[in-house]
C-alpha cells in the first residue's frame, strides 16, 4: 500500500509540461535559422562594406550606431506587439516564425548585394547600406523575440528550461559554425602581389552567393522549428499589458539588470570576435584561420553539451556561469599579456579554445537563466510578460553589438586601418601590430567584467530559484485547470 501511494504521489507531482529530446531539437533548428542569416551579417558585413563597397571605417561604425539606436525604439515595440497579441491556433508566439521567415532570410541576402557595381555615389551607397541594415534589423526582432519567448511556453519544467538551453546552444552553434566555417574559403580570392607574396581580397559575387545560401537555410529551419514545437503553459486569452509597470518592474529587479549587462557583455564580446577577420586577414596574413578559430570557440561547447546540465542540476546555473566566466577571463589576460607572434597562431588558437572551454559553460546556460529572470519577475510582480522581458533583453544585446562595432572600427581606423590600402593588402607594420593589440584588450576587459557580474550582481543561486519554481508551477496547474472548466 505504501509503495502504491509513492508511486501515485510521484505521478500527482510529476510536471505535466515535461518535454524529451524530441521537442529539445525542435527548438534547436530555430536558433540554427537565426544564426545562418545573423552570423553571416555579424562577421562578414564590415567587411563587405569596407572592402567591397569601400566605405570608411569612421562611417561605417556611424551606421552601426546609428541604425542600433532605432533599436532603443524598435525592439520594446516588437515586445508589445507579441506581448498583447491573443493565441491563435498556433499559439501565441509560434506564427510569428512562420510568416517572418521568408521576409527577415530575403533581407539579410540584399545587405550583400553589390550596389557599387552601378554607382560610385558614397551617398547612394551609404543610403542603401543604411536602409537594408535597417530592414534587417526590424525583421530578425521580429522574429527573435517571440521565438526566444516560445521557451517559457514549451515547458515551465525546470529541468526542461535546461534542456531547451542546451539544444538551443546546440542550434546555435550549428548555425553560427556554418557561416563562419565555409564562407572564408568562398567569399575571399587569393591573390598574387609582384614580389611574390599572396594576399586575400573579399571577393563580391562569393558574398552574395553565400548569402543566398544561408538565406535559403534559414528558411527550412524556421518552418521545421514552427512545425515541431508546441506551445503547452498557457498564455492569456486576452492579454492586458500594463507597459508602464511592466517595463519600471525589470528596472528595478536586481536580477534583470544583472542579466541585462552580462546580455550587453556575453553579446558584445561575439560581435567584436567578428574583428578578428581583419588580424587573420592583415597580422597572420591566412584567412584560413578563420575556420580554426570557429573550431577553438565552438568545439569547447560541444564537448561539454552532455556534462553542462548534469552540472547545472547539482551546482545552479549561476554557480557554473561564474566559474566557466573566470575561466575565460584568465585566458583572455593571458592571451592579451603574451601577444601571440605572427608565428604563433597555434598559440592564439590554443588560447583560444580555452576561452571557448570557459565562456561554453555560460553559453549552454544562458538561455535557461533569462528563463529563471522571467520567473522571478512573475513570482515577485504576478505580471506574465515573457514578451516584454525578452524585447528588452534582445535590445541589451544589440546595445552589445553596436558597442562592439562602433567601439571595434574606431579602433580599427585608430590603428592606420585605411580601406583603400588595407583591403587590397596583407600585413602593414605597425597597423597589424595594432589590430593584434586591439583584438586580444578587449576580449580581457570583457570576460573579466562579465565574471564579476556573476560572482557579485547576479543573485538567483540554485537555492533561490527552488521556491518560485514551485509557486509558479502550482500557478500553472491552477490556470490550466480552469481553462478545461
Amino acid at each position: 500500500m505504501t509503495e502504491n501511494k509513492q508511486a501515485n504521489t510521484a505521478v500527482k507531482n510529476e510536471n505535466p509540461n515535461k518535454i524529451g529530446i524530441k521537442e529539445g531539437m525542435g527548438y534547436m533548428l530555430g536558433d540554427a535559422g537565426n544564426l545562418f542569416v545573423l552570423t553571416y551579417i555579424s562577421s562578414f558585413l564590415k567587411v563587405f562594406y569596407t572592402d567591397v563597397l569601400k566605405i570608411a571605417t569612421d562611417k561605417v561604425a556611424h551606421l552601426f550606431l546609428i541604425t542600433r539606436l532605432w533599436d532603443a525604439v524598435n525592439d520594446p515595440m516588437w515586445g508589445t506587439i507579441v506581448a498583447k497579441k491573443r493565441p491563435n491556433k498556433d499559439g501565441k508566439y509560434r506564427s510569428y516564425i512562420k510568416w517572418i521567415a521568408v521576409p527577415l532570410a530575403l533581407s539579410q541576402l540584399i545587405c550583400f548585394f553589390n550596389i557599387r557595381q552601378f554607382t560610385d555615389s558614397q551617398w547612394l551607397i551609404l543610403a542603401f547600406a543604411y536602409v537594408t541594415y535597417i530592414a534587417f534589423g526590424m525583421l530578425y526582432t521580429g522574429i527573435n523575440v517571440p521565438f526566444g519567448s516560445l521557451a517559457s511556453v514549451i515547458t515551465d519544467d525546470p529541468e526542461g528550461r535546461t534542456l531547451l538551453s542546451t539544444f538551443r546552444t546546440i542550434g546555435g552553434g550549428i548555425g553560427g559554425a556554418a557561416p563562419l566555417l565555409i564562407a572564408p574559403f568562398l567569399i575571399y580570392t587569393k591573390v598574387k602581389t609582384p614580389d611574390g607574396n599572396t594576399h586575400n581580397e573579399a571577393n563580391p559575387r562569393g558574398m552574395l552567393l553565400f548569402a543566398v545560401a544561408m538565406a535559403a537555410c534559414a528558411i527550412v529551419f524556421y518552418l521545421a522549428c514552427f512545425k515541431s514545437t508546441k506551445e503547452r503553459v498557457p498564455s492569456q486569452a486576452n492579454p492586458k499589458l500594463n507597459i508602464k509597470d511592466t517595463y519600471a518592474g525589470m528596472f528595478k529587479s536586481r536580477p534583470f539588470i544583472a542579466l541585462a549587462l552580462t546580455g550587453i557583455l556575453i553579446s558584445g564580446q561575439l560581435q567584436f570576435a567578428s574583428l578578428n577577420q581583419y588580424l587573420y586577414k592583415n597580422y597572420f596574413c591566412n584567412t584560413s584561420l578563420s575556420v580554426l578559430g570557429t573550431i577553438a570557440q565552438y568545439l569547447p561547447m560541444a564537448l561539454m553539451i552532455p556534462f553542462v546540465p548534469k552540472l547545472v542540476k547539482k551546482f545552479g546555473k549561476k554557480e557554473i556561469s561564474e566559474f566557466g566566466a573566470f575561466f575565460s577571463a584568465l585566458a583572455a589576460i593571458i592571451c592579451f599579456l603574451i601577444k601571440p607572434g605572427r608565428d604563433q597562431s597555434w598559440l592564439f588558437m590554443l588560447l583560444l579554445f580555452i576561452i571557448g572551454f570557459g565562456y561554453s559553460f555560460v553559453s549552454i546556460t544562458n538561455w535557461a537563466v533569462v528563463a529563471d529572470v522571467i520567473d522571478y519577475q512573475e513570482y515577485k510582480t504576478g505580471i506574465k510578460s515573457e514578451s516584454a522581458i525578452y524585447a528588452v533583453y534582445t535590445f541589451c544585446r544589440k546595445l552589445g553589438q553596436t558597442v562592439a562595432d562602433y567601439g571595434g572600427l574606431m579602433l580599427l581606423g585608430k590603428v592606420g586601418y585605411d580601406v583603400e590600402i588595407m583591403a587590397n593588402s596583407g600585413y602593414v607594420e605597425g597597423v597589424s601590430e595594432g589590430i593584434l593589440s586591439v583584438c586580444t584588450l578587449i576580449p580581457a576587459v570583457t570576460y573579466t567584467l562579465i565574471f564579476i557580474l556573476y560572482k557579485f550582481a547576479y543573485p538567483l543561486t540554485k537555492s533561490k530559484l527552488e521556491p518560485i519554481y514551485e509557486k509558479l508551477h502550482s500557478s500553472n496547474i491552477n490556470n490550466q485547470a480552469q481553462e478545461e472548466k
